[in-house]
Formats: structure tokens, C-alpha cells, sequence
């Protein structure tokens, strides 16, 4: 896994790159885009026209070879990568495929978090999709696929805790049922948190870490959370 600290950060791309509607373009190369996905877009579209509009058709229409290579999930705020090119997605689904890319976020949960007695806790609980009740995810210790996420608590607000989440594999809705399973669902969850009334879900993909596949430099990206 690439190591954030590491890293070196690059410098905010020209004022004058042109940027998707609402969507912030963190760097841009002859291989990959870093872009600040806002929440409430779509990753990717979905089924039926009326949605289309997601963040890959909006990036496509400036940059046509942008191709994804991982996903937020649409009520996700935060910071997404995009290969341009054919052999940049393969180079680029590897990387995240061998946990080659460090991925770090911030949330906010329910409940007052005890601080783990490591420097960082683990979950380490499988999931697999509650068909009956798609798009839900649930836990499931036998027929469920490998799923761990490391966490540490950033402090307490009131009767929330603000956490920052290390996902060692990438599965869906992972961090949101993970922390759920813990007892803290995310606020502002509409399907793990249904009783909160926070207007969105309070979870932000606030840096990356990778080594760049055409050049071998190690880079980083940090995204602050919107709440």
C-alpha cells in the first residue's frame, strides 16, 4: 500500500483547465485525472435516462479517453481517479486491485467512539449483497467475500464521532456497513442510518496515494471534508 506520508503532493493544476460542471479537476496528465466528486453525483451512470448524468459522462465530455477505474458511491463526496486511455485503466485497476493505492476518509458516526488501543483499529467483517433489500449490503461470516477497513478515531463532536477510515479492500458500501455493524452508523446514511436527519451522508474520500504508472512518481492528494 502506498504510504501518504511518503508521497509527494503535487501542486494544484492551472487555473485555466477546464473543468467538468461542478466537478473540481485536482490534476490532469496524458494519463490519469485526480477529480473532487461532489455529493449527490453519480460515479458512473445508472439504469434509466434520467440517470445519466454522472461523473464520468461529465468528465468524458471534455476528456474523451477518461476511462474509471474505481468508484464512489453517489452520496460520497470526494476525491475519484480516472485513467485516460486503455492501457492506463488496466495499469491503474491493478494498482487498486493489489492495494497498491493508499485511500483514506473521513466520516462522522453515531455515538461516542472509544479510541482502538492500537494506533489504528480493524474491522474485519465479509460482506455480501442483501438481495432482497438492494442495494444493501450485510455481513455475512460465511458466504460473504473478505472485507477489512482500518479506522482511528479524530475526535468527538457532541454525541458524534469524527473518524478517519484506512479501506484495505474495496467492496460496496464497505466503510458504511462496517461502521454500521460497529453500532455507529455514518450520519446522514439513508439506508444504515435511517433516524438521521443530517441533510447528507456525512462521509468524504479525503486523500489518495499511488505511484504514477507512466512515470514512477510516488503522488498524493488531499481532498478536506466539506463538514
Amino acid at each position: 500500500m502506498a504510504d501518504l506520508a511518503h508521497s509527494t503532493t503535487t501542486q494544484a493544476p492551472p487555473a485555466n483547465l477546464a473543468s467538468p460542471a461542478g466537478v473540481t479537476v485536482r490534476h490532469v496528465d496524458d494519463s490519469l485525472l485526480v477529480l473532487d466528486k461532489p455529493s449527490g453525483l453519480l460515479s458512473v451512470p445508472g439504469r434509466g435516462p434520467d440517470k445519466a448524468d454522472c461523473l464520468a459522462a461529465r468528465v468524458q465530455a471534455i476528456y474523451p479517453d477518461a476511462r474509471v477505474v474505481h468508484r464512489l458511491d453517489q452520496d460520497t463526496s470526494g476525491l475519484m481517479l480516472m485513467a485516460r486511455g486503455v492501457a492506463m485503466q488496466r495499469a491503474l485497476s491493478q494498482a487498486f486491485a493489489t492495494r497498491a493505492v493508499d485511500k483514506r476518509y473521513v466520516a462522522v458516526v453515531t455515538g461516542r467512539m472509544t479510541p482502538p488501543a492500537e494506533a489504528w483499529g480493524v474491522i474485519d467483517l465479509p460482506l455480501i449483497c442483501d438481495w432482497p433489500n438492494r442495494p444493501r449490503q450485510k455481513v455475512d461470516p460465511v458466504r460473504g467475500k473478505p472485507s477489512v477497513t482500518r479506522w482511528r478515531v479524530l475526535g468527538h463532536e457532541g454525541e458524534a464521532t469524527r473518524v478517519e477510515l484506512a479501506p484495505l479492500t474495496g467492496r460496496s458500501h464497505q466503510l458504511r456497513v462496517h461502521l454500521a455493524a460497529l453500532g455507529h452508523p455514518i450520519l446522514g446514511d439513508p439506508l444504515y442510518a435511517p433516524a438521521s436527519k443530517t441533510p447528507r451522508l456525512l462521509l468524504h474520500a479525503t486523500a489518495l496515494g499511488f505511484v504514477h504508472p507512466a512515470s514512477g512518481t510516488a503522488l498524493a492528494f488531499e481532498s478536506a471534508a466539506p463538514f
